[in-house]
């Protein structure tokens, strides 16, 4: 039976094998040859017993019994760094691996800054950030914080607001002087409307609220996108009305370019949460990041970059 050091390094060979997403990618970053990785990889397969990956030297694909190998491992590598961080005081000195995950849009404004001034203060973290269009599903352990917006997904997650966000109706000017200012929600049937398709929501209909009053909406339009820089463009362009995060349009909203429509009516607000695995609350690095985003989106103001 193997011990449990060798079971950890195990599981930490089975784990950066995965994120390499091939044997070798994983050889590179280890820096030792393929067929060392399909040794190790055979021997791990042979201890348990089961396979873990379908491969080729270009692909692998997690097999079920790997999937469960895969989770226990997060779990237990999670564990291990924590309690030896907390052991070892390196909330202090941040370090190691750092994966950063934000919208398109709001991420390459506003997390990208933040993560470069970050990596300044901190240059023993190394920095991995990806922006995606829906946000991925905490549980499968791919990233380690998450800028998100509206409600905490999930209970078994540690969310921390980062900064109050409101969702705004608006239009171009030109837009508004040729359809006119819908006066009611209702009215908005009536309008062309720039849509945007990202999430759970469901699309093309509206939910907003004036004190105790609550109208849904279908609304349609001519144009949508999974990118709001894109729908936000088309808006600014006289195409329709659109919805979207205050942080994304205040400074159109300030400068003229947007005017608010229905300013009396909220829709379900997009708080942006910095959103963190409950297991990674001792890690130093996630710490330390989590308060750099909050003191800077708590100084920064609403549109402005940190």
């Amino acid at each position: 039976m193997a011990n449990s050091a060798s079971s950890s390094a195990d599981m930490q060979f089975f784990h950066q094998l995965v994120r390499a997403g091939s044997l070798s990618g994983a050889a590179r970053e280890l820096q030792v040859s393929t067929p060392a990785i399909s040794k190790r990889l055979a021997q791990l397969e042979g201890r348990l017993g089961v396979p873990l990956l379908t491969r080729t030297t270009r692909r692998i694909a997690v097999t079920p019994e790997g999937e469960t190998y895969l989770e226990h491992a997060r779990r237990i590598l999670a564990e291990i760094e924590s309690a030896e961080g907390q052991l070892r005081g390196l909330r202090a000195e941040p370090r190691g691996l750092l994966r950063v995950n934000a919208t398109l849009g709001f991420g390459r404004m506003h997390v990208a800054p933040l993560i470069a001034s970050f990596a300044r203060k901190h240059p023993q973290v190394e920095v991995q950030l990806q922006l995606s269009v829906n946000p991925p599903a905490l549980t499968e352990g791919a990233f380690d914080v998450c800028v998100r917006f509206g409600e905490p997904p999930d209970a078994r997650v540690v969310a921390r607001m980062l900064a109050p966000n409101r969702r705004l109706l608006c239009a171009a000017p030109a837009y508004l002087a040729r359809h006119g200012m819908p006066k009611t929600p209702h009215e908005l049937a009536q309008h062309s409307i720039v849509g945007i398709r990202q999430g759970d929501e469901a699309y093309g209909v509206w939910r907003l609220r004036s004190g105790k009053r609550l109208e849904t909406v279908k609304v349609r339009g001519n144009l949508s996108t999974n990118d709001g820089e894109i729908a936000v463009t088309w808006a600014l362009a006289g195409h329709g009305i659109v919805l979207r995060a205050e942080w994304d349009i205040a400074r159109y909203l300030a400068s003229g370019r947007l005017r608010q429509v229905l300013a009396n009516w909220q829709a379900p607000p997009a708080d942006i949460h910095a959103v963190y695995p409950v297991q990674h609350q001792g890690a130093a690095r996630v710490q330390a990041f989590v308060e750099h985003l909050a003191a800077h989106f708590g100084a920064a103001g609403v549109g402005r970059a940190p």
